[in-house]
């Protein structure tokens, strides 16, 4: 029986979420598997995955084929490289303790790449809201000065307005002063 590590697909429509397992590769894609050995989550970003890194190894050391992309996620986490070593150990190149070592030195180098890469984004989407707030409060200047203009216009119109009716007031008053003197 030839075992797969590969995605198996849940979630809605559109909004994929995947479990990792070892399954029998005759087996259909989502049905049956032996071992579920994570979850992968590719909508967030970075990419949650959570794996049962003990697991993925010991059946990588039975011989179970990872897939293309299972093969990116094994060793995204490292299992891969974790088997590489093992591998160096049981050849006599190394000993146990140095490929430890090795492992815990990428391992820490990995995180910090994460761990960048995070706040990248975070400081990224903070600079993006600022210019977002900052055009927006342009944009409510420049409304308050074309309600400001508007304003203005309008009173003006009103004095002059006003002003005419006051003029013709009294344009009536004095012709109505006049007319009776006349008579």
């Amino acid at each position: 029986m030839a075992v797969k590590i590969r995605l198996a697909r849940h979630g809605k429509k559109g909004y994929a979420f995947y479990h990792i397992v070892a399954a029998d590769s005759r087996a259909p894609r989502d049905g049956k598997f032996i071992e579920k050995l994570g979850t992968y989550n590719p909508n967030t970003n970075p990419a949650t995955i959570d794996l049962n890194f003990e697991k993925a190894l010991d059946w990588l050391l039975k011989g179970a084929q990872p897939t293309d992309t299972c093969r990116a996620i094994l060793s995204y986490k490292g299992v891969m490289y974790k088997k590489h070593l093992l591998g160096g150990v049981a050849k006599g190149a190394f000993s146990e303790s140095d490929a430890e070592a090795k492992f815990n030195k990428w391992l820490g180098e990995k995180e910090g790449k994460i761990a960048n890469k995070t706040n990248k984004i975070a400081t990224d989407a903070k600079s993006a809201e600022k210019a977002r707030l900052a055009a927006e409060a342009k944009v409510n200047e420049e409304r308050a000065k074309a309600i400001a203009e508007k304003k203005a216009a309008a009173e003006a119109a009103a004095r002059e307005a006003a002003e005419a009716a006051a003029a013709a007031a009294a344009e009536e008053t004095a012709a109505e002063g006049e007319a009776p003197a006349e008579a």
